[in-house]
């Protein structure tokens, strides 16, 4: 079997007296949509701020692509083609669509924000970032200025954002968070279709977008998992319903 791009192992993280992360171990296989779920407070986010270089585990170990990338930081890891996407968006509001993700591109090509003025103009920043902005449905948006642009747009800008970066992998921090049906079912579209071309690592709540997208998922309960399988297995498991899926375990099984 070829070795994961993402392996997680032993990842341990404490808060005081807050185990966030409990031994973590999983591994997401090169073309794997992979989701993660579990209650609030279960240690989702910390693991991908982890994943990312933000928050240091005090155990464990990173390997991305086969290189251990547990001491990096965050700027080398995103070179290396790990690319986050945000729980609460981060998107300067007076600046165009296209001019966010173009930032974006500058960023993880090490230009300073200092040039931007000179660089806003530059075609090697703007025609990936165009692309990007295709990726995602926003091309018809690229000059709309972002503080007039939809919650749902935001989130579809802020995954472009990622998508410039030419990442290996995408993190995906609850990307439906705060949408509506018909923005929801766009995000859906979207990500089906860069599944077929990213390796994804998924957190999300919604529970049909999950089983809908997701090839294999873990479930994360007080920072540790309690299991990993194929969405058949995740759904039938007696210790998921009972720590988790609850009063949802209905809708998940006629999903």
């Amino acid at each position: 079997m070829a070795e994961p791009l993402l392996a997680i192992n032993g990842i341990t993280k404490r808060f005081g007296g807050v185990l966030a992360s409990d031994g973590i171990t999983l591994s997401v296989p090169q073309g794997e949509l992979h989701a993660i779920i579990g209650p609030n407070g279960a240690g989702k986010t910390t693991l991908i701020g982890q994943l990312t270089g933000e928050i240091d585990p005090n155990s464990g170990t990173i390997v991305f692509a086969g290189r251990d990338i547990t001491a990096l930081p965050t700027y080398q890891r995103s070179i290396m083609g790990l690319a986050r996407s945000f729980q609460i968006t981060s998107l300067f509001q007076d600046f165009t669509a296209l001019d966010n993700v173009a930032l974006a591109v500058q960023a993880h090509a090490g230009h300073s924000f200092h040039f931007w003025r000179e660089a806003r103009g530059e075609e090697e920043l703007r025609a990936p970032a165009r692309a990007a902005l295709d990726r995602v449905g926003l091309s018809h948006r690229a000059d709309t200025v972002v503080s007039s642009m939809s919650h749902g747009e935001h989130r579809q800008l802020e995954i472009a954002m990622a998508l410039a970066t030419r990442p290996r992998m995408l993190l995906l921090d609850e990307p439906m968070a705060g949408m509506g049906p018909e923005e929801s079912a766009a995000m859906v579209q979207t990500l089906l279709e860069l599944k077929k071309q990213y390796t994804i690592l998924l957190i999300e709540h919604d529970m049909e977008v999950v089983f809908a997208l997701a090839d294999r998922i873990s479930v994360l309960v007080y920072g540790r998992v309690i299991a990993t399988g194929l969405p058949d297995a995740i759904r039938a498991n007696a210790d998921v319903r009972q720590a988790y899926l609850g009063e949802q375990e209905a809708v998940v099984a006629d999903g």
